[in-house]
């Protein structure tokens, strides 16, 4: 294989490049980062991210953004608890369904204020969702009066807190359920747009809308159901971290929106619009996941983690534009 073409190949896979010598990084630095404990850590903590960064990928390769979804996961979140706490003796199978329920419920509501604002009132997406996300993070403490909500059931907890198959090294379990139901949603996610007519009509739309628009494509439908799918994505995040906590947080999901877009872009999703993937979305997930956990292996202060985690935002967008330049040249 010629140097052309290894430099494109790795071009092509930066963020796997990325994810591989950050992982060889934390391992030599910290004898832990490979135990069965840490990675089953890393896959939790990836989970929200990856249902947010899953829906961001459609409405960003539309060439729009949606700053709301943090919101939201919050308000779904706060409602969860509510919703839970009218149940105290509901089975697992029961609190799963309500919780998915919720979640969808109100992603959906939320994802078509969104969606109906922008694609068939011609409102700014920045603008409408920079709107949506106050006010819906307002709705969250009205709704809580600022206070969590608490005193939910036991079973309230398995969807985003109870692990399975046990092993000698971790007795109360090895999977974390929340891992499971991020891969079938993503999955479902992935699979909608690399495998259908709705897919790349996503594409199409994204690509250049006149075009579309003339090729009989229906845009203004096709970006209203990208938000809400976008929307959907957020509640099912918001419903996982109540369900992990245990309890209702007005402010859950805060800032969460800046780590999905920073993981959706390095996973190569252009900010331009026209392409995007949700599986490669992933991999920016675990750059983000493996980055803060080993941040936290080797005690650095959640400050500087902060730090960190903007100048990759930063890092995302740079190699976005280079991308786009190199596309063009």
């Amino acid at each position: 294989m010629d140097k052309a073409k290894v430099k494109k190949l790795i071009g092509d896979n930066i963020v796997v490049v990325v994810l591989i010598l950050l992982c060889i990084g934390f391992g030599l630095a910290s004898n832990t980062f490979f135990s069965s404990r840490n990675v089953s850590n890393i896959m939790s903590q990836m989970c929200q991210n990856a249902l947010l960064a899953s829906g961001l990928t459609y409405v960003i390769i539309l060439g729009g953004i949606d700053i709301s979804v943090g919101s939201i996961a919050g308000v779904a979140g706060v409602i969860a608890a509510f919703a839970g706490l009218q149940f105290p003796n509901m089975s697992v199978a029961g609190s799963i369904l309500l919780l998915i329920g919720v979640g969808v419920g109100v992603g959906f509501v939320c994802g078509a204020i969104n969606g109906g604002l922008i694609a068939y009132l011609d409102v700014i997406p920045m603008i409408c969702t920079l709107s949506t996300l106050t006010a819906l993070r307002g709705v969250a403490f009205i709704l809580t009066g600022g206070q969590p909500v608490y005193g939910l059931p036991d079973n309230f907890a398995f969807l985003g807190a109870k692990r399975i198959i046990p092993t000698p090294g971790m007795p109360n379990g090895a999977v974390p359920v929340v891992v499971i139901f991020t891969v079938i949603v993503v999955a479902f996610m992935h699979i909608l747009l690399s495998r259908t007519v709705f897919g790349r009509h996503v594409f199409a739309v994204g690509s250049n809308r006149n075009v579309a628009h003339l090729c009989g494509i229906n845009v203004r439908k096709v970006t209203f159901i990208s938000h809400v799918l976008c929307g959907i994505t957020a509640g099912l995040c918001g419903i996982t971290i109540a369900s992990k906590l245990q309890n209702g947080q007005p402010n859950a999901g805060n800032t969460y929106e800046m780590f999905a877009i920073a993981s959706t872009v390095l996973g190569g999703t252009s900010l331009a619009g026209g392409s995007g993937s949700v599986a490669r979305a992933m991999f920016g997930c675990a750059v983000i996941a493996v980055i803060k956990t080993g941040m936290d292996l080797l005690q650095i202060y959640s400050y500087w983690q902060n730090v960190v985690i903007g100048c990759i935002i930063i890092l995302a967008v740079v190699l976005d534009m280079a991308q786009k330049k190199r596309q063009s040249a």
